[in-house]
Parts: C-alpha cells; structure tokens; sequence
C-alpha cells in the first residue's frame, strides 16, 4: 500500500471484528510513528497501548458508569468552541446526519443516539486501543504535533492492513481510563483510539470532504 492510498483509505472505523493486533505490528507501528514532526523534537505525546483484560477492565468501568447514569468527568480542555461558527458547524452537523442516518436513527431521536454514541467506550469491539496523553503545561502548538503524532499511528495502521478510530470521547471517561493506566498526575487525556480489523459486515459510511478550493488557496508566482 502506497501513501496516498494509505492516507485515503484512512476513515474512523466504529465497527471491528475481535480478530487480535499482533504486539509486533503495534510495535512496528509506533516505533515508525515516533519520527513524527514535533517543534525542537520535544515529542509530547505519551501513548498507552492496551489488549485483553487490561482494556477489557476499561471498558468495563465505562459500561458500569453509563448504565448507572454516572455524569461524564469534568473536561479537562474544550472539545469543540461554544459557539461553533459557519462553515464548521454545517460539516459537524453533516457528519451527524449522514452517520446516524446510516443507522437508521432520526434526528430527533436523543436516546437511540446516545445508544449509538455509547458503543465508543466499548470501543466499537476492537481488541487493541491506543490512549494519548499530552502534558498539562504544553501549549497550542504541541497539540498540534501530537495531533501529527496521532495521524501517522493510523496512515501506519493502515499500511499493515488495519483500520481505526481516533476518539475524544474517552477524555469524558478519563478517570475511568486513569484507574486501569495509572498515568503521571501532570499528564492528560487527549482521547483514545480504537485499533483492529474492521467488521465488512457492518455499515459505515464515509464521510465526506470539502472541495478542495474551500481549504485551499494557491497563491502562484512566476
């Protein structure tokens, strides 16, 4: 697989089969991804990689936390702006529509959304699933490098044949997470990211992306 085909391939997969991630390809995935870009190679992404009863008991904990109606944790940073301004708030409620429309839910139908919305904390029945962190005194721009960071674990997951799905939902469970992790108290949850083989069998439709023309402008010369 090339990397255009790898880029392009690349979508957030929310349904996988229990078929088990070889550690030797997760491995080789990461140690590829550490060579993402990073302002004077600081690096400040501190991933958690996590298999069988470790996520298992993960999972567990949010699942108990959702059917006893347990509020989400405290945010630990703003997900989305307030108000979310044109034309980013016509693609996020776009994406809502097209990926709930292919479930068969309607707009107004609040609790089969959060029915669907709540098979992100099983991870979508992936076997592995990646947990980043990034330190509480870093600024704009080192998110931005783990964001990189990030994008190369799944243009790579997909070069060995794998799909996966990048999750800030998991940051509503974050002491959840905590409780199996154990991270650094200066460290926190970016979000977390479903890893496996996908599930052909079930419906996923692929979002669609803006024009070209609507993100980016050439300014030629001579």
């Amino acid at each position: 697989m090339d990397v255009y085909e790898a880029v392009t391939s690349r979508r957030a997969v929310r349904g996988f089969t229990d078929r088990p991630v070889p550690r030797q390809t997760l491995e080789r995935v990461l140690s590829a991804a550490a060579w993402s870009p990073s302002g004077s190679n600081i690096q400040p992404w501190r991933a958690y990689v996590l298999t069988g009863t470790p996520l298992a008991e993960v999972k567990k904990r949010a699942g108990e936390r959702l059917a006893a109606g347990d509020p989400w944790d405290e945010p630990e940073y703003e997900q989305y702006p307030t108000a979310l301004k044109s034309p980013y708030r016509e693609r996020r409620s776009a994406f809502g529509q097209q990926r709930y429309g292919a479930l068969g839910i309607a707009r107004e139908d609040l609790e089969a959304r959060q029915r669907a919305a709540s098979a992100n904390w099983d991870c979508f029945g992936a076997p592995a699933a990646l947990f980043c962190y990034i330190d509480r005194g870093m600024g704009s721009p080192q998110w931005a490098d783990t964001g990189m960071f990030l994008q190369s674990v799944m243009v790579l997951l997909r070069a060995e044949g794998l799909h996966s799905c990048p999750q800030m939902a998991w940051a509503k469970f974050h002491r959840s997470v905590a409780e199996v992790v154990s991270p650094p108290k200066e460290l926190m949850l970016f979000c977390g990211m479903s890893i496996g083989f996908e599930d052909v069998t079930a419906e996923q439709p692929r979002t669609d992306r803006a024009p070209l023309e609507e993100t980016v402008t050439f300014v030629d010369g001579p």
